[in-house]
């Protein structure tokens, strides 16, 4: 425990060390923006890049991993729309509190923190699980938050979220990482050197930029949320997605399927990892009760740094 928590409490506390800045006003909300560029456009494809560049394309395409991460995903969505739609909660509003309880922060949290704890080759899994989410999980929330509305049909929806994940500069970074993998191909000294020095700094800045963000989305909360409508939501993130992680693959492991214990395991951590904190501007974007969807996101990383550790303990990891 005492060697996960080595890990965890650095992590946890870059994110906490956001949250005071943006709270002390020491960080201008303006200026959150421009950390949350940096991240995704610079330092975050470079890190992604780095790591698919080093490794095997096949252990950062496992069609297993995908395919199960995709089934978790579709479950976690669709059942939570079915359990907390009803008189007090639309469609729309329904399908985004599903979508941070299928969604985790892969991104900013999960590929700098699995490797770090499980060392490098648990950037093949965490891949896969960033690639799923960004074209599948948030397109199939987004279309389900159109059914029975107004406006642009599902269909529609789906396919201009997915036109907005193909912009986003992760999957192609994944991309041309896993070119150079396959081409056995090397950047030149200089190019490398600023790859190296963005992705260094994409750990700290990423984890940092959480916290603002955290801040920033509650700040903006105008509305008072029943704990029922968002408490149960960020448990089942936290709880309910790494087990049901775990469920399909022992299944798939009885089936047949050719998974290792360790992909298995980077799948389970990436499922426990907090509600991602994007949800909330996509909430705010398609006019959805952000306030919800803010308290669900920060209630789940609060709790994900006692969830997240005892799950690592549970499952016997050994940080490198």
């Amino acid at each position: 425990m005492e060697a996960i928590l080595s890990v965890t409490i650095p992590f946890f506390g870059l994110v906490l060390a956001g949250y005071i800045a943006a709270r002390a006003n020491w960080l201008p909300e303006a200026a959150v923006p421009g950390l949350n560029g940096f991240v995704l456009y610079f330092a975050l494809p470079c890190l992604l890049f780095r790591f698919g560049s080093s490794l095997p394309v096949a252990q950062v395409l496992n069609p297993v991993v995908i395919g199960l991460w995709l089934v978790a995903a579709a479950i976690m969505v669709l059942a939570t729309v079915w359990l907390t739609r009803g008189p007090t909660l639309g469609m729309k509003d329904a399908s985004f509190g599903a979508l941070t309880a299928a969604f985790p922060n892969t991104g900013f949290m999960g590929v700098p923190l699995l490797p770090a704890l499980m060392g490098p080759a648990a950037a093949g899994p965490v891949i896969s699980v960033v690639l799923v989410d960004l074209l599948f999980t948030s397109s199939l929330a987004i279309a389900l938050s159109k059914v029975g509305g107004h406006g642009d049909s599902p269909w529609l929806a789906a396919k201009r979220a997915l036109r907005g994940a193909v912009s986003n500069p992760l999957p192609w970074a994944i991309a041309l990482g896993l070119v150079f993998s396959a081409l056995q191909l090397s950047l030149p000294g200089p190019a490398a050197t600023i790859v190296k020095m963005l992705a260094d700094a994409a750990t700290p800045v990423a984890l940092f930029t959480i916290g603002t963000v955290l801040y920033r989305a509650a700040a903006h909360v105008h509305t008072r949320t029943p704990v029922a409508q968002y408490l149960p939501i960020a448990l089942a993130k936290l709880l309910v997605h790494p087990l049901l992680l775990f469920a399909l693959s022992a299944a798939a492991l009885q089936a047949g399927a050719s998974i290792s214990a360790f992909a298995i395991t980077v799948m389970v951590l990436a499922a426990a990892l907090p509600s991602a904190s994007t949800v909330s501007l996509l909430a705010e974007r398609y006019g959805a009760d952000n306030g919800r969807i803010a308290r669900i996101v920060v209630s789940s990383t609060v709790l994900a740094f006692l969830t997240f550790t005892l799950i690592a303990w549970g499952a016997g990891v050994q940080p490198r």
